[in-house]
């Protein structure tokens, strides 16, 4: 094993893409140990102060808002890192397109919030909770600003990872200096989004002063064509919160904080583990941008992680939620083994749909396949969710992605046998 691993050590370090991979891992491995301690430190602790409500309530609007942190998004983290990462010896191009998307996801984000406003304004149970969701809103800004994106498109994840580590740092200190009683759980959505503002304004000033990048001035027609070009992977980014995010919101109509503080709690530690496979996602698809040759040996190596987490994740879940949360979140284990399923058929997704389809150029192809399944997910969420409430959540989320995961994965083998 040990001569195994000098081997792949040695043969990393021969080429310049080895070395880049190699020490994205590095800096890879160091943030997902993290993503692992920081929880570790704070569920316990917020599921004993805020308890089941409070966490359904964080839920709710986190299910809320991620649609207009999509809508703000629109595709540009995959779309904008593989244009840099292809034109990244050009400086000039950079800025273009570095500033593009900044005003893009500014105009974005301006309509965004007036949407969310309009929205809290006449539905009733949302102005209930339009403090907190404008608080959550302010996770929609910091994003604009932590452009991970950008370095994530110049291979540099120690950059990403230090602005992590530097953020989870600032919301686990506040979470327990701060938060002490059952109200107080407003203040999580609150500390995460300024931790994350804060690494957002250093990160952004050494992307114009480290890297020369210029903020040029806006343009309507090249922000509008900026967004065009990036709608089919925007709609695919899209159409996943129909079944998604949206069962938390359906969720939250229909079983209230607890369900939804139920299904959060069995989904923190499955999403930790798919925040994983997702950055092992963001470390290949530069690369995979520029060698798609190399598609073989990231599916093997991205789907086998997969399998493990899934695994280990559905053996260990009832020790998982009975060691970091109270009595009261106990029914969260077997949501916790659900979604852990899904793993796997995330892992297709990201392996044969965003890391081979938008680099071939197929957007339109994995946008109409995500579109019916996500269609299915969203119909069959109804029943599901109002039959069996958090655990019906749970089985929509897994399903769907299941059906979607070997559909993308079909449908790439068709595109080309060189991805089987």
């Amino acid at each position: 094993m040990l001569t195994k691993i000098k081997a792949l050590k040695n043969h990393l370090s021969a080429s310049r893409d080895g070395k880049a991979l190699a020490s994205n891992f590095s800096y890879l491995m160091i943030m997902q140990i993290a993503s692992y301690i920081f929880p570790l430190l704070t569920i316990p602790y917020l599921a004993r102060v805020i308890g089941v409500d409070g966490f359904g309530k964080i839920a709710f609007a986190a299910a809320v808002i991620v649609w207009f942190q999509t809508i703000t998004d629109w595709g540009f983290s995959y779309t904008a890192t593989r244009d840099v990462a292809r034109n990244r010896d050009n400086l000039e191009k950079i800025s273009e397109i570095f500033s593009n998307v900044l005003w893009a996801k500014i105009l974005l984000a301006s309509i965004s919030f007036i949407l969310l406003y309009i929205l809290t304004e006449v539905i009733p149970y949302l102005k209930e909770n339009q403090i907190l969701l404008f608080i959550t809103f302010m996770l929609v800004p910091a994003k604009i600003l932590f452009v991970d994106w950008f370095f994530q498109a110049i291979e540099k994840m120690k950059f990403i990872t230090i602005f992590d580590l530097i953020a989870k740092i600032i919301f686990a200190l506040c979470v327990f200096l701060f938060i002490k009683q059952e109200d107080d759980f407003i203040f999580q959505p609150l500390f995460i989004s300024l931790g994350s503002i804060l690494v957002g304004l250093v990160s952004f000033y050494l992307i114009i002063f480290k890297w020369n990048i210029k903020v040029l001035p806006p343009k309507y027609q090249e922000i509008v064509l900026t967004i065009s070009n990036s709608k089919d992977v925007f709609i695919n980014n899209m159409v996943p919160n129909f079944y998604n995010s949206f069962s938390s919101v359906l969720l939250g109509f229909w079983g209230g904080n607890v369900a939804n503080g139920l299904l959060d709690a069995g989904s923190k530690f499955a999403n930790i583990a798919q925040q994983f496979i997702a950055i092992i996602s963001r470390v290949f698809f530069p690369f995979l941008s520029r060698k798609s040759n190399a598609h073989n040996i990231y599916a093997k190596i991205n789907i086998s992680i997969a399998i493990f987490f899934s695994a280990f994740l559905i053996i260990i879940a009832p020790f998982i939620i009975k060691t970091f949360f109270t009595p009261e979140f106990y029914q969260s284990i077997i949501v916790l083994q659900i979604i852990a399923l899904s793993l796997v058929f995330q892992a297709l997704i990201s392996t044969y749909g965003l890391n081979y389809m938008i680099i071939h150029g197929f957007e339109r192809t994995l946008r109409n396949t995500t579109i019916i399944c996500s269609l299915i997910g969203f119909i069959i969420s109804f029943p599901l969710i109002y039959y069996y409430s958090f655990l019906g959540a749970a089985i929509t989320i897994t399903l769907t992605r299941a059906i979607l995961g070997l559909s993308v994965m079909y449908r790439a083998i068709q595109k080309d046998v060189n991805v089987k």
